[in-house]
Order: structure tokens, then C-alpha cells, then sequence
């Protein structure tokens, strides 16, 4: 459970909306026995008004727009840019990699086409990619590792889960692209100790099954529309049975690479 926010923490978890919560990340932080708080602006909860003595941010998803004027989106984009100052990492969930993308000078825009459900997408190989993908141990559908004969240089695929419809179409000065997917360029970007991701890694059963129990009026026209790019109800649940173990394993990677340059 997240610590109660009276008491000490070293993680900062910001949530945006309510069916959008920590997921895999809040298992993972309670399997390392690391203390956390998360707020939801959902809730009414006030984001705080600094960093403090915390040691890492991350930041959740959410079906508002990064552009939206909403007083809790700008506030999130003031603590990563004093996270940033701190030399605090940060690691971007969805929205809250276009909310990085916003802060440090990039931009996010409606995206060509939707993504929804699970995608491949390919990293790029860079030292960047290694660090936080680990895209030597690659991990075959079921989750098993396996050999993937990757190089310095060389792409690796990932099949992740997706539910967005902006994305950040141009990075922030000095951030590197380190993974893109056929429907969204921009998948993933490193800015110094900081990761951005378009996709859900954070994603487990409960909240696949959350959003699939309503996925908005509009789905079935863009299943419809977009049949390569937004997978059909059935269709998402054969892939997750296929995919999450995979996915857990993948978040593994990248929450022990963003404990990695936790501050002290």
C-alpha cells in the first residue's frame, strides 16, 4: 500500500485520473519494500508544491490531453522541471511521457492514428536503449527469456500495451529517441537520468480489464477505422494472455534501470 502522505516517502507517484492508477509500478515498488506516495488529482488531492527530500517522481497516464489547461497538468510539469534541477528521475507513464515531453521543451499533438492494445514496437539499440530496455535479454511472447543475438546498434522488438491518441510528435532539446512502433514514431525517449514512454508498461490484468469494461462510445468506429492500429475487445484479451507476463518482465528492466539513478 502507498505510505500515507503524513508520513516520509521515497518515491513521488502523480496520478491524474482515477481508473488510471499505479498498476504493475505500485506491485513493483512494494515488492522492493520502497516507501511511496501517490496523489490523484482525480480525487482532489493537491499535488505537492515541491520535490522535497523524495528520491524519484513518476508520473501516470490519462485520456486528457497534455495540452489540456488544467492547473494539476502544469503543476506536474513545475516538478519535473524542479526534478530535473535536483537531478531527481523521472519516468513518464502515457501522459505523463508527453507531460515530460511538454516541460523540457518539446511538443505533443494529436497523433496520424490511435494506438490501442498491444503493439510491437522496435527500440533502437543505442547505449540509451541497452540501458533501460536491456535489449540483449530479449523476452519471447510468453515472458521467457531467450537469446536474442542483439549488437550495439541493432533494434529490438517489443510487443506493449498502448491506449493513447496524442503523442509527443517533436522531443525536447537533447532527448534521445530509443524506440518507436509503426502507428507512433515516437515511442520512448531518454533526456539525461529521465524516460519518457508512450506506452503502458505499468499496465496489469486489473487494469486492462478496467478499461476494457469501458472503453468509451467511440471504440467501435475506431476499431473500425483503424483495424492495424486498435485492436478489437476479443482481440486485446487473446494478446494479453499472450503479452503481460512479457510486459511485467520488460517493467522489471526499467524500474530497477530508474532505481538505478535514484538520488541518494
Amino acid at each position: 500500500m502507498p505510505t500515507p502522505h503524513h508520513q516520509p516517502a521515497d518515491v513521488l507517484v502523480l496520478q491524474h485520473l482515477s481508473d488510471d492508477g499505479p498498476g504493475y509500478l505500485g506491485q513493483w515498488l512494494e515488492d522492493k519494500g520502497v516507501s511511496w506516495h501517490v496523489f490523484c488529482a482525480d480525487a482532489g488531492e493537491a499535488y505537492p508544491a515541491s520535490l522535497g527530500a523524495y528520491k524519484a517522481m513518476a508520473v501516470l497516464g490519462g485520456e486528457w490531453s497534455a495540452n489540456d489547461e488544467r492547473p494539476s497538468l502544469r503543476h506536474t510539469e513545475m516538478l519535473m522541471r524542479e526534478a530535473d534541477a535536483l537531478g531527481v528521475p523521472i519516468i513518464g507513464h502515457c501522459l505523463g511521457g508527453q507531460l515530460m515531453a511538454r516541460a523540457f521543451g518539446g511538443n505533443v499533438e494529436r497523433a496520424a492514428q490511435p494506438e490501442i492494445g498491444w503493439m510491437a514496437l522496435q527500440t533502437t539499440g543505442s547505449t540509451a536503449a541497452r540501458y533501460w530496455f536491456g535489449v540483449n535479454d530479449s523476452l519471447n511472447g510468453s515472458g521467457e527469456a531467450q537469446s536474442s543475438g542483439t549488437k550495439p546498434g541493432q533494434s529490438n522488438a517489443h510487443t506493449l500495451y498502448q491506449w493513447h491518441r496524442d503523442s509527443f510528435v517533436k522531443l525536447p532539446p537533447g532527448a534521445q529517441l530509443i524506440a518507436s512502433s509503426q502507428a507512433c514514431a515516437h515511442q520512448a525517449f531518454a533526456l539525461g537520468p529521465h524516460l519518457g514512454m508512450q506506452f503502458h508498461v505499468e499496465i496489469n490484468a486489473e487494469k486492462i480489464a478496467l478499461w476494457m469494461a469501458e472503453p468509451g462510445a467511440s471504440f467501435p468506429r475506431l476499431v473500425e477505422r483503424w483495424p492495424a492500429s486498435v485492436q478489437s475487445l476479443a482481440a486485446m484479451a487473446a494478446a494479453s494472455e499472450r503479452y503481460l507476463a512479457a510486459s511485467h518482465a520488460l517493467a522489471n528492466q526499467i524500474y530497477g534501470a530508474w532505481r538505478g539513478r535514484w538520488r541518494a
